[in-house]
């Protein structure tokens, strides 16, 4: 019976450890050190670039046809946010005839961390309470040019 009891509280300690474990994500391209040091500039063209590495995680949409490859590694506990723990940025520039004119590699280190200024958002108008919320419109209905009050469709005067 004793055995049992531990048995069970160590079931029960292993279950609740479980959820504390920490989820590790990719997100983007999987990165392959030997097929992106094989990208060189003057040597290789679009077309070699998609055969080796693949379609580009996006575009540049304004003037130079740039590609950019993107890979993200996160990290989240359990109940928070995910974090980033690595990231690599890998920009192909080509040039007019479509050959590759530089390949430049980045990490984290770019990335711009914006945060949010508080949990409120700001609003124009008054600031009221919860209570001027909650009561406020009491005796507002009906009064005078709001709602069906004299003369409108439903009053004494109107049919």
């Amino acid at each position: 019976m004793r055995v049992s009891g531990f048995l069970l509280a160590g079931a029960l300690l292993a279950g609740s450890l479980g959820g504390c474990a920490t989820i590790k994500d990719h997100r983007g391209y999987i990165v392959d050190g030997a097929l992106l040091d094989s990208v060189q500039a003057g040597i290789d063209n679009r077309t070699s670039v998609e055969k080796v590495l693949g379609r580009p995680s996006f575009v540049s949409q304004f003037g130079r046809q740039d590609w950019y490859y993107i890979s993200t590694n996160t990290r989240q506990a359990a109940f928070n946010s995910p974090h980033t723990t690595e990231q690599l940025l890998v920009h192909i520039v080509f040039d007019d005839k479509g050959n590759v004119a530089s390949v430049e590699r980045t990490g984290a280190e770019h990335v711009a961390r914006i945060g949010p200024d508080g949990d409120k958002t700001p609003t124009l108008g008054r600031n009221r309470s919860f209570l001027e919320d909650l009561f406020g419109n009491i005796g507002q209905v009906g009064s005078g040019g709001q709602g069906a009050g004299q003369g409108g469709p439903g009053g004494p005067n109107g049919s």
